[in-house]
């Protein structure tokens, strides 16, 4: 028989508890139906594509999670809804193109990465390191480069794809002759879910109103960047209005296994994500951090969690001139 010791359990704060009356599959539900508007749109604006890239990411993420279960003799929980979540984060952080005939096989690849090697190994939801869907994307960056920088124009078909500069690597007189309401409302080139400014705040105010993200993470990573591309003479708007800072706050900084427990520990992460993200914007060839910078945030959770603790109750001060 195992002791206790042998035996595989998750502490993530010390006691007391609370218990909040939401299931996983609650949560993970609501988070899926305020991501539902950026599929829609994902698909209006890039076609059959996206719709496949969509469908191939979420049935892979889920197919992956059921087999590796299953062959390692675990309780079957793709009922959880964690792996759909974790499916379709991946899809609307890659390029339309990923969904056509020859490159079907990456984002399935990219699938088993994030399910497989980001959540699985480490002991399934809620046990993982990192963010799947993003050591998905990760992944799909390194070895396939040229597929993930391949963009396509908005209402045209998958052979009307370019690799081009993102806005985020544009010229100053390319940046001039952008309409800023384009990139707000989202009609542009870009990743199937990171192109509507406006879609992802309306997530971020129902994820917010609802209770299922905290704000905290978010807002400092987003300050953080806007502080300092201030201080080095940038655009701010166009800082906001591109890449996938807003996305990445408002879906991947909030990830309840990959970020701290405590309200100041998000603070310090939420900083720490901007700051990297900022630093890699500003002074490194590639021209987005945000993957990057939460990847690398995610390595400090556990540290974060130690040294930022959690007092529960406090003791009253005695008054003067009383003594016990």
């Amino acid at each position: 028989m195992a002791s206790p010791s042998d035996i595989n359990e998750i502490y993530l704060s010390s006691s007391p508890h609370f218990s909040s009356g939401r299931s996983t599959k609650k949560i993970m539900f609501f988070v899926i139906l305020s991501m539902l508007p950026l599929c829609g749109y994902g698909i209006y604006l890039f076609g059959i594509p996206a719709l496949v890239t969509i469908l191939v990411s979420v049935t892979s993420c889920v197919l992956f999670e059921f087999l590796f279960q299953k062959i390692t003799k675990q309780e079957v929980r793709i009922n959880d809804l964690s792996a759909v979540v974790s499916g379709i984060l991946l899809a609307l952080v890659s390029p339309p193109a990923m969904g056509t005939l020859s490159n079907i096989w990456k984002i399935i690849l990219g699938a088993f990465f994030a399910i497989v090697v980001a959540k699985a190994m480490f002991g399934g939801i809620g046990a993982n390191v990192f963010n799947p869907a993003l050591i998905g994307r990760a992944f799909l960056v390194v070895s396939f480069p040229v597929s993930m920088s391949t963009w396509t124009n908005p209402f045209s078909n998958a052979v009307d794809a370019t690799s081009s500069a993102t806005i985020l690597s544009m010229s100053t007189e390319e940046l001039s002759s952008l309409n800023m309401m384009d990139l707000f409302w989202g009609v542009r080139s870009g990743c199937i879910g990171e192109t509507s400014i406006f879609l992802i705040l309306v997530a971020f105010i129902f994820l917010t109103i609802t209770k299922i993200i905290d704000w905290r993470s978010p807002l400092a990573m987003v300050a953080t960047v806007v502080i300092g591309t201030l201080i080095a003479g940038g655009d701010v708007l166009i800082a906001l209005l591109s890449g996938g800072l807003l996305f990445g706050a408002t879906f991947m900084v909030t990830d309840y296994a990959t970020t701290p427990v405590t309200k100041k520990g998000r603070l310090v992460f939420g900083f720490g994500c901007g700051l990297i993200t900022f630093l890699i914007r500003q002074f490194s060839g590639y021209p987005e951090g945000v993957m990057f910078s939460i990847l690398i945030m995610n390595t400090l959770v556990t540290f974060l969690d130690r040294m930022i603790g959690k007092k529960y109750g406090y003791v009253k001060k005695a008054k003067e001139g009383v003594t016990k």
